[in-house]
């Protein structure tokens, strides 16, 4: 099983950006511990981060051999109908995961414009979202493959 991690911008200044809100932990970290999960879930996994729109969807579009996404489209959430488009082209079972919860934050940010396209969601509990969601993604995989295909 192969899924690929995409964070998207301004997570590369995790640790110092807001540590109030988004907490101590680097992207560094978060990547380091997922791979030590990936290990136990015996699962390949690959990482990448992209500031750009663009490359993000870049990013998406490259990843249609993975058995899935696992995704922090941070700001973009929010605002990127063409993120959404792209993950509705490449058809690649998808879970969003934000460190904080965004529908408990500014107006703004209850906007979700890739929820309804993801397979699940986890947010809220800090850098351990990533742990939780790779966690769901792996388990929605297996169910997924035990059940009969019409």
């Amino acid at each position: 099983m192969r899924i690929v991690v995409l964070h998207g911008p301004n997570l590369n200044l995790l640790g110092r950006r807001q540590p109030e809100l988004y907490g101590n932990t680097t992207l560094e970290e978060i990547n380091d511990d997922l791979g030590r999960l990936a290990e136990e879930l015996e699962i390949d996994i690959t990482y990448e981060q992209h500031n750009g729109e663009g490359a993000l969807i870049e990013a998406v579009h490259a990843a249609e051999q993975a058995d899935a996404l696992l995704i922090n489209p941070a700001a973009y959430t929010h605002t990127s109908i063409a993120l959404r488009d792209a993950l509705l082209a490449m058809a690649i079972p998808t879970w969003s995961v934000h460190l904080t919860e965004p529908k408990a934050r500014e107006d703004f940010r209850k906007i979700d414009l890739i929820e309804d396209v993801c397979v699940g969601r986890t947010a809220g509990s800090g850098a351990a979202s990533y742990r939780e969601a790779l966690r769901e993604l792996v388990s929605w995989l297996h169910m997924r493959a035990k059940k009969p295909h019409l």
